[in-house]
C-alpha cells in the first residue's frame, strides 16, 4: 500500500514541484483546503481574470511559513509571477482531490511535508561571495561565515557554520602551502573516529578549527602536547578559547587565532597587498574551497558562488 509520503514524493518529482514558485502554490492550495475543506474547485482558486492563482502573494505565503517559525522570504511575489503557477495549481488540486477520495488527505501532514521541502530549498542554495572592494577582506570573510551561521540557525541540527569554516581554512592552507600537501576530510568525520590528531597537521603543528571551543577540544590539545605537537586553534570565539586554555593551564602552550583575521590576513599576503591581487586571491580561495567541498562533502549547497 502506498503511503501518503510516497505519493507526495512521486507527485512532486513527476511535476517538478521543487522551485520556490511551485512550493508557494502547494502551500497556498493546501492551506485553502485546510480552511475550506476538500474537494477543492480549482476555478475558485483563480483571480478574477483567470490568469493567476488567487492569494498567491508574498504576504499569504509568509503567513503560512511564520506558523512554522520560518521568517526567511521564499519568494518576493509569492510565486504569483512564476510561469506555470496556474498549471501547477490545477495539477495539485487534482492530486489533493484524488487523495481525498482514497481517504489519504491528511492536510496537516501534507502541509508539514511541503514545509520540509521549503527547508530543503533554503538549505540547497549555495552561499555567495560578495567581493566589494570598498569593504575589508575581514568583512567579506565575515559575510560568508554569517551566511553559514544563519542557515544553520534556520535548520536546527545542522553544522553549516563549522563545515564552511573548516573548508575555508583548508582552502587557505592549500593556497599557502600548495595543493596536495594537506589532507582534507569531511567535517562530519570526528578526529576520534578517524584517528587524526587535529583537523589539519602541518609538520608538528596540529590545527583545530571550531566555531565553539569546549573541554573536548582542550583534551585533544593536551594529547597533542603529549605527542610533541604544537596545537593551534582557529575559532569564531577567540576569547572563549583563550579563557578555556587558561583554565586548563596551557594558555602559553596553545596558539589561538580568530578565524576571520586568520583567513583575511593571508589573503592580503598572498595577494601581495595589491587591489587586483586581493580580488584574484579571494576568488582562488573560493575555487579551492569548492573543490574541497566536492571531494569531501555530499551536500552541494555548501558551495560558494562568486560575485559582487
Amino acid at each position: 500500500m502506498e503511503t501518503l509520503e510516497k505519493l507526495l514524493k512521486a507527485f512532486a518529482s513527476k511535476n517538478k514541484m521543487r522551485g520556490k514558485g511551485a512550493l508557494c502554490v502547494a502551500l497556498v492550495v493546501t492551506r485553502h483546503a485546510k480552511e475550506h475543506g476538500l474537494p477543492v474547485d480549482p476555478d475558485q482558486l483563480l483571480t478574477k481574470g483567470g490568469g493567476q492563482v488567487a492569494r498567491l502573494g508574498k504576504a499569504p505565503v509568509q503567513a503560512i511559513l511564520k506558523d512554522y517559525g520560518i521568517t526567511r522570504v521564499l519568494a518576493e511575489e509569492g510565486g504569483r509571477t512564476s510561469r506555470g503557477s496556474v498549471g501547477n495549481m490545477r495539477k495539485y488540486v487534482s492530486f489533493l482531490n484524488e487523495l481525498n477520495e482514497k481517504g489519504l488527505a491528511d492536510l496537516d501532514q501534507i502541509e508539514k511535508w511541503w514545509i520540509d521541502r521549503v527547508h530543503e530549498y533554503f538549505a540547497g542554495k549555495p552561499f555567495r561571495l560578495r567581493f566589494d572592494p570598498s569593504k575589508s577582506l575581514r568583512a567579506i570573510v565575515r559575510d560568508l561565515l554569517l551566511q553559514a551561521q544563519k542557515r544553520q540557525a534556520e535548520n536546527p541540527g545542522t553544522t553549516f557554520a563549522g563545515t564552511v569554516l573548516q573548508h575555508l581554512v583548508g582552502a587557505k592552507l592549500d593556497l599557502l602551502m600548495g595543493e596536495g600537501l594537506i589532507e582534507h576530510h569531511s567535517a562530519s568525520t570526528a578526529d576520534a573516529v578517524s584517528g587524526r590528531d587535529s583537523d589539519f597537521l602541518l609538520e608538528d603543528v596540529a590545527i583545530h578549527v571550531t566555531t565553539a571551543p569546549g573541554e573536548a577540544l582542550f583534551r585533544k590539545c593536551r594529547e597533542n602536547l603529549d605527542k610533541g605537537l604544537r596545537p593551534l586553534i582557529i575559532t569564531l570565539k577567540e576569547i572563549v578559547a583563550r579563557e578555556l586554555a587558561e583554565q586548563e593551564g596551557i594558555a602559553d602552550r596553545v596558539d589561538v587565532f580568530e578565524a576571520e583575521q586568520f583567513i583575511a590576513g593571508n589573503l592580503y599576503e598572498l595577494g601581495r597587498f595589491a587591489k587586483a591581487g586581493r580580488e584574484t586571491t579571494a576568488k582562488d580561495l573560493i575555487a579551492r574551497y569548492n573543490a574541497i567541498v566536492a571531494a569531501c562533502e555530499t551536500d552541494p549547497s555548501l558551495r560558494i558562488e562568486g560575485g559582487k
